[in-house]
């Protein structure tokens, strides 16, 4: 029989054309190879930890001041993750301006996961501009893309792959992997569809600050914009946008993302709480008078009079506290 290694190039890397090969060579399938690749699959998945009780108290902790967010999430993972047999993968893209928790999202997400969190050599991120950066290179990066996802999963059927800064993508690079996405069985041999891939993006970012401005105007709490509120004009923002990754997708022609997951802009109190929190992360007592103070002080809030929503959300946050103490 053939044996197929285990081992994984570190994450998200772009593979040399010996890696490429060496990757070809795993993907000759016959049945004998296939039966000892599902013995692999078993022998290595292990690292599964997805507590639902885990999950929803850290999205509580965490990220309850994107209220959609973690309530799409919750219903999403818990719902992919106890199906034992899924149409196809799970697809997630998250949008909203900077700062607003996307990054940590996918943390979170990883860590009640992942035994080794962002460590695991499951979990495959890419930044756009540093793994993707030439556009004459994107027929190249296609290629590379789809065998390493295709290597990876033929280890692990579990195997997440995240996409960060899909705004800055090179259009028409990111359908590459719609094969991988749509429904069936299998490809060459390969089920993909207990995978999870998800997208992070600036795109569409506008539209939910626009629609969180007239929530306020109108007197309306944040609180209580639903996802029925924004997800179509969320999705068509980012279809339409002509710097997005997810131009013209045909992943959204087809309707292969399954969830378009706003992150609102935060307001004055969410600053003063991610203050707060970096406090405590850095060992230091969390002082509310003093993150008031450095929220009124090292933050631009918009509109310009009022003053009610974040410029930069909680991005500077950890940067600045040094030497704002």
């Amino acid at each position: 029989s053939h044996s197929h290694p285990t081992t994984c190039y570190p994450r998200g890397a772009i593979l040399k054309r010996e890696d490429l090969l060496r990757l070809a060579k795993r993907l000759v399938w016959t049945p004998d190879a296939e039966r000892e690749t599902v013995r692999t699959i078993h022998a290595v998945c292990y690292f599964l930890s997805f507590s639902f009780q885990g999950l929803e108290d850290v999205l509580k902790s965490q990220l309850l001041v994107q209220h959609i967010a973690s309530e799409v999430i919750m219903n999403a993972l818990t719902g992919f993750m106890n199906n034992d047999n899924p149409n196809k993968p799970l697809v997630l893209s998250f949008h909203g301006t900077t700062g607003t928790g996307k990054n940590l999202a996918s943390q979170l997400i990883v860590k009640n996961i992942y035994k080794k969190g962002m460590d695991s050599r499951f979990v495959h991120y890419f930044n756009s501009v540093v793994h993707f950066p030439y556009r004459r290179q994107v027929e190249t990066y296609k290629t590379q893309l789809q065998h390493w996802i295709r290597g990876n999963v033929t280890n692990c059927a579990h195997s997440m792959f995240i996409f960060a800064d899909m705004d800055k993508m090179h259009p028409g690079l990111i359908d590459c992997i719609k094969p991988f996405m749509v429904h069936r069985q299998k490809l060459d041999g390969v089920s993909y569809r207990k995978a999870i891939f998800i997208f992070l993006s600036n795109a569409g970012g506008e539209i939910l600050t626009q629609t969180t401005l007239d929530f306020w105007k109108a007197g309306k709490d944040r609180q209580e914009i639903k996802l029925k509120d924004v997800e179509t004009a969320l999705s068509s923002s980012v279809f339409n946008n002509h710097n997005s990754g997810l131009w013209h997708s045909s992943l959204i022609e087809s309707s292969l993302v399954d969830f378009f997951i706003p992150f609102l802009p935060l307001e004055h109190w969410h600053v003063v709480q991610c203050i707060m929190d970096e406090m405590e992360a850095r060992g230091l007592q969390p002082d509310p008078y003093k993150a008031f103070e450095m929220a009124d002080e090292i933050v631009h809030y918009f509109p310009q009079d009022e003053g009610v929503f974040s410029v930069p959300g909680c991005k500077t946050i950890a940067s600045r506290l040094r030497n704002f103490m």
